[in-house]
């Protein structure tokens, strides 16, 4: 299942949704940028610390934080669990993506 978000990117306005793959480890909602650090969204990400997420049909506002290095082997896991057998597993656990893990936590405004 993808997740869709899309984050604020010039600090006022959301930027167009992007499909992206998310897994929870221990309760927290991560997801990672395909293309790595340099993709838009996640650099507006990292930049703003806002945006939106759609799971399930439901819309929610979220802080976007720089994952801490040492959950990196966990959402890896989680990853490979979650994604047993997809063509995309092997990329989305690769070093570009592994890069580009966000954290996401509720955010009121």
């Amino acid at each position: 299942m993808m997740a869709g978000w899309d984050a604020v990117q010039d600090g006022t306005t959301y930027g167009t949704p992007t499909g992206i793959w998310s897994v929870v480890v221990d309760g927290e909602l991560y997801v990672r940028a395909w293309h790595g650090t340099g993709s838009r969204w996640y650099q507006a990400a990292v930049t703003q610390h806002r945006g939106r997420i759609r799971v399930a049909g439901h819309v929610r506002k979220v802080r976007f934080e720089q994952a801490d290095a040492s959950v990196g082997d966990a959402v890896d896991d989680a990853y490979r669990t979650k994604y047993a057998g997809s063509l995309y597993l092997p990329p989305i656990i690769g070093s570009g993506p592994q890069a580009a893990t966000v954290p996401t936590s509720p955010s009121r405004g």
